[in-house]
C-alpha cells in the first residue's frame, strides 16, 4: 500500500448538516461516522467457520478475508460467487411470478391495444418520482395516450386522493396506473371503480386488513403472494410490470433497460436492500448512469451537487435525492418528473436550477426547525428517561418534518415521531432506530390514528388534533414495552480483524467488486488493534488526520477520522489503541491513493 500519510487533502464527507434524504435511517447506514457524543456498542459479528472460508477462498483464488467477507454476506459456494460477482439481468425474476400481474398486464395492454387514456399515479418523494418517470416515460415511447399525476402533499396529502379520481374521470381516464402508493387506498379506488376507472396498483408498503377492490394489485408485501423478492422499491415494482409487457413483446427489452438508472436510483434512496434482484438492478442501473449519463436531467442534477462520477448509492442518496426530493416537499414533485424526462439540456438546466433553490430553501427551514424540536425536548424534564420523542406544533412545515425526526434521532437516539398541523387535523413522520420496528408499533396505536402507513424504520400518520395526548402516551408506553434497551445505543457492527499490512490496492480491488454497497450489502466493516499514530493533525476543530501504523509493523497507512478530534487525548498519548474502519479511496491533485475511514477509537 502506497503510504499516502504526507498528502494534504481528504476524501470528502457528506455532512450530516445537509441531509435532505425522508428515511433517516440512512444516516446510520452510510454515514461515516454518527452520533459522535455518544458512545457506540461495537458489535463483532460471527466469523465463519474455516469449513466455509478455505475451500471458498481455494476454489476463487481469493484471499480468506474476502472470503470470509462473502460468507458473512450469504455467499458459500463458487456459483453463488460468481453470481455475486458478476451480476446478470438473466437472473431477474419471472415478474409473473408476482400476485396479480396477469390480471395487470392483460388490462395494460388491452388498454395500450384500444388507444384508452391512461393515468400514471405516483408519490412525491424520489420513489414515487421515478416510479412515475419510468413508467410515464416508456408508455410515451409506445405512443399511449397517457398522462402522469402527483398528488399535492399539502392539499392532497399521501397516497390517491379522492380529488385526484374525480379529476381523472372528467378527464376521460379510463385506466389508473399507481405507483408507489394505492395499497391502502380502500375508498379511493371503490370511488374510481364507480366513475369508470380500472385501478393498477403497484406498491410496495405493507398492505392493512382490507385491500382496495383494484382491478389488479402488484405488491409482494401482500401475505399470498409468491413472488421471491419482498423488498422492492416502489419503481422496483413498476419495473417488473414493465418487464412483463417486454415478455409479453409489448416493448422491447432496450425500451426497458433504458429506466434502469432511475430504478438504482430508487433503490438507493428508498433504502431497500441491496441484495439478489435489488442488487443486479442498482448494478446495472448505476453503470448506465455512470457510463452514459444519457438523462439531461440527470446530468444537470450531478453538475450541480458538484459531483464527480463515478457514483456509488451514497452519492446518489446525498447528491440527487435530496434535491429531487425537494420539489416535492418545498413546491410540487411533477417538477422533479419533468426533469428527469427532460430531452433538452437547456430545459433540464432551468428545472435543475429551480429545485436546486428549493433544496437551499428546504435546508434553511429543516435547520429552524431541527433547532425549535432540540430545545423542547431539552426543555421537557421527562425527555431524559423517555424511550421515544413525540413532538408537534402547528406551525411547523409539513414537507420537512420527515427530515427534522432524522436530526432528532441523530442527538436523541430512539423512535421519533414529529407532527403538524394540515386541514384540522396532526400530520407527520416517524423515524426509527435500527432493529426496531416502528410501523409495528404505531399499529398498537391504530384505534387512535385516522391513517398510517410506511416502512419498518419510516412511516408517515395522521390523527385528529384531540387524539395527541393520548397517542403521545401510547407510543411512549409501546415503544417502552417492546424496544430492548440496548437498540437505544447506536451500534457499529464489524465484520472482521484486519492488520494493516494486509492493506494494498489488490485487496482494494477486489473489494470494491463488491459494490454497489448498501444496505444490506454494506462495505466492509473492520478492526485492527494495537494501533499507534505516527503522526497526526486536527483539522476544521473537528476532524482527525492521521497517519498510523501497528505495532511490530513498519508500514504507514493514511487515515482520517471524520468527527473524532476528541480522542486527541488518547493519540497523543502514545499509547496504543484500537480503530474500527473502512478503506476508501482518496483523490488529491490527480494523484488516487488508499486511505482508512476511521469510524471510532478506544484504548487498548
Amino acid at each position: 500500500m502506497q503510504a499516502g500519510c504526507c498528502h494534504g487533502a481528504t476524501t470528502s464527507r457528506p455532512g450530516l448538516t445537509h441531509f435532505s434524504f425522508f428515511v433517516g435511517i440512512i444516516v446510520l447506514l452510510l454515514t461515516t461516522n454518527f452520533l459522535d457524543t455518544m458512545t457506540q456498542r461495537w458489535r463483532y459479528r460471527t466469523l465463519p467457520a474455516a469449513s466455509e472460508v478455505n475451500p471458498l477462498a481455494a476454489s476463487l483464488h481469493i484471499s480468506q478475508t474476502i472470503a470470509a467477507l462473502l460468507v458473512q454476506k450469504g455467499t458459500t459456494t463458487y456459483d453463488q460467487a460468481k453470481a455475486y460477482f458478476r451480476p446478470s439481468l438473466d437472473a431477474l425474476h419471472d415478474p409473473f411470478g408476482m400476485k396479480g400481474m396477469t390480471q395487470a398486464v392483460d388490462r395494460l395492454g388491452r388498454a395500450l391495444a384500444e388507444g384508452e387514456k391512461i393515468l400514471v399515479y405516483g408519490d412525491y418523494d424520489v420513489d414515487g418520482v421515478t416510479s412515475v418517470a419510468m413508467f410515464y416515460g416508456c408508455l410515451n415511447r409506445l405512443k399511449a395516450e397517457a398522462d402522469f399525476y402527483i398528488p399535492d402533499r399539502y392539499a392532497e396529502g399521501y397516497g390517491i386522493s379522492m380529488q385526484a379520481v374525480k379529476w381523472a374521470a372528467e378527464a376521460g381516464f379510463t385506466l389508473m396506473v399507481s405507483l408507489d402508493c394505492g395499497i391502502r387506498a380502500v375508498n379511493c379506488v371503490q370511488e374510481a371503480n364507480k366513475l369508470g376507472i380500472d385501478v393498477i396498483i403497484c406498491d410496495h408498503h405493507e398492505p392493512g386488513d382490507l385491500l382496495p377492490a383494484a382491478h389488479a394489485i402488484l405488491d409482494p408485501k401482500q401475505i399470498d403472494c409468491p413472488y421471491p423478492n419482498k423488498h422492492l422499491s416502489g419503481c422496483g415494482v413498476g419495473f417488473k410490470l414493465l418487464q412483463a409487457l417486454a415478455l409479453k413483446g409489448l416493448l422491447t427489452y432496450e425500451q426497458l433497460y433504458e429506466w434502469l438508472d432511475l430504478v438504482a436510483i430508487s433503490i438507493a434512496c428508498d433504502i431497500v436492500p441491496i441484495v439478489g434482484e435489488n442488487r443486479i438492478l442498482a448494478h446495472y442501473g448505476l453503470k448506465r448512469l455512470n457510463e452514459t449519463l444519457l438523462r439531461p436531467g440527470l446530468q444537470a442534477l450531478v453538475e450541480l451537487s458538484n459531483g464527480r462520477l463515478p457514483w456509488g448509492i451514497s452519492q446518489i442518496v446525498f447528491g440527487l435525492g435530496p434535491r429531487i426530493n425537494a420539489a416535492g416537499r418545498m413546491g410540487h414533485a411533477s417538477e422533479a418528473v419533468r426533469l428527469l424526462l427532460a430531452a433538452d439540456m437547456m430545459v433540464a438546466d432551468g428545472l435543475a436550477k429551480a429545485i436546486n433553490q428549493k433544496n437551499t430553501l428546504r435546508r434553511e427551514v429543516d435547520s429552524t426547525i431541527t433547532g425549535e424540536a432540540i430545545a423542547m425536548i431539552g426543555a421537557n424534564p421527562n425527555a431524559a428517561r423517555a424511550k421515544t420523542t413525540v413532538l408537534f406544533k402547528e406551525e411547523w412545515h409539513k414537507g420537512v418534518i420527515g427530515i427534522v425526526a432524522s436530526r432528532c434521532i441523530e442527538q436523541y437516539y430512539r423512535p421519533t415521531i414529529i407532527l403538524t398541523a394540515s386541514h384540522g387535523k396532526a400530520t407527520g413522520s416517524a423515524r426509527s432506530v435500527v432493529g426496531y420496528n416502528v410501523y409495528n408499533a404505531l399499529n398498537s396505536c391504530a384505534d387512535l390514528l385516522e391513517q398510517y402507513g410506511g416502512h419498518a424504520y419510516a412511516a408517515g400518520l395522521t390523527l385528529p388534533l384531540e387524539n395527541l395526548t393520548a397517542f403521545q402516551q401510547r407510543f411512549e408506553e409501546v415503544v417502552a414495552s417492546t424496544i430492548p434497551d440496548a437498540l437505544l445505543i447506536p451500534s457499529l457492527e464489524i465484520d472482521l480483524p484486519l492488520s494493516l499490512d494486509a492493506i494494498n490496492n489488490k485487496f482494494y480491488s477486489v473489494l470494491g467488486q463488491m459494490a454497489p454497497f448498501g444496505t444490506g450489502n454494506m462495505r466492509a466493516v473492520l478492526v485492527a488493534e494495537n494501533v499507534m499514530a505516527q503522526s497526526y493533525t486536527i483539522i476544521k476543530e473537528e476532524h482527525l488526520k492521521l497517519c498510523l501504523h501497528q505495532q511490530g509493523s513498519g508500514q504507514m497507512v493514511a487515515a482520517i477520522g471524520f468527527g473524532l478530534a476528541h480522542y486527541e487525548p488518547l493519540i497523543a498519548s502514545g499509547d496504543p489503541f484500537k480503530i474500527v474502519y473502512t478503506i476508501e479511496e482518496n483523490h488529491y491533485l490527480g494523484a488516487k491513493s488508499l486511505q482508512l475511514n476511521i469510524k471510532d477509537i478506544r484504548g487498548m
